[in-house]
């Protein structure tokens, strides 16, 4: 048994040793191309990081210690400043230029709405501190940890388009499920917090709001981002952005059909408890 938990945790510190050389060498690319370069619109990366690790530090020390509640705060803190961001961004947009065009595919590859781009550098330093935030107190599980591989994809696809400043627009379209992680954020920091009777308002409000946004912020929103790319596909010139982003969005509604059926889960245990107590029992 002894030795069985010791090859668990030398498997372990292997994933963790992968995972943080590879943001080291994120990280390292990213200050090339500020220091090397000259973006300096890639500042906003190091702004994220910095923002969200010190948020990190206050709740430590004026609210928990527990690493997950203070990594799920942070993170809730980050779903709720991306998705005012997103939506700040998508009206001022349509109110200076109008919505028609908004969508065609020249503006969603090659154009870049107002603070689009310093919106996604910022979303973007967000995931690098939350992987070092997992890893330095090794927030997860398995073999191949699906929210590690998570994060290490949607930086390499997000510093790409950085780097070459394309699909800015698209990839701020998919962060309006940032919507609905919010919701999964507030469950979570709630459940920890002790609040979990499924007959309290708060709980019952808070479902409605959580189903709603994984249907249409989620959900709906990355299928019509699918549809829009495979309609679109004639349109993109050779290269790895088509490739890239329909292998990205497949990944992503993957991931939302296994969300869904977690949520789902969730849902029925915390409406009915003492059914789901009793089969324990049994």
């Amino acid at each position: 048994m002894a030795r069985t938990s010791s090859q668990n945790q030398n498997e372990k510190n292997k994933v963790g040793a992968f995972f943080l050389a590879t943001l080291i060498l994120w990280f390292v690319s990213v200050l090339f191309e500020i220091f090397f370069n000259k973006r300096t619109e890639l500042l906003w990366i190091v702004a994220g990081v910095c923002l969200f690790q010190i948020a990190n530090w206050v709740i430590r020390s004026f609210v928990s210690r527990d690493p997950l509640f203070v990594n799920t705060s942070v993170s809730l803190l980050h779903s709720t400043t991306i998705s005012v961001s997103v939506v700040f961004i998508l009206v001022n947009q349509c109110l200076k230029n109008g919505s028609d065009g908004m969508f065609e595919h020249s503006q969603l590859v090659g154009g870049t709405w107002e603070w689009a781009y310093a919106a996604l550098c910022f979303s973007c330093g967000y995931f690098a501190y939350d992987q070092l935030d997992m890893l330095f107190y090794r927030l997860y599980s398995g073999l191949i940890p699906s929210i590690l591989v998570h994060h290490m994809i949607l930086l390499v696809c997000f510093t790409l388009a950085l780097y070459r400043n394309v699909t800015i627009n698209y990839l701020i379209l998919t962060l309006v499920c940032e919507l609905h992680s919010i919701f999964l954020h507030v469950r979570k920091v709630r459940r920890m917090a002790g609040i979990r009777s499924a007959r309290s308002t708060i709980v019952r409000v808070e479902w409605v709001l959580n189903w709603l946004t994984f249907i249409f912020a989620r959900s709906l929103s990355h299928i019509l981002i699918t549809v829009k790319l495979v309609v679109d596909a004639p349109k993109f010139e050779k290269g790895v952005e088509l490739p890239l982003a329909l292998f990205g969005m497949a990944g992503m509604n993957f991931i939302n059909v296994g969300l869904g059926i977690d949520l789902f889960n969730a849902f029925k245990r915390e409406i009915n408890p003492q059914k789901n107590s009793d089969h324990h029992g049994e």
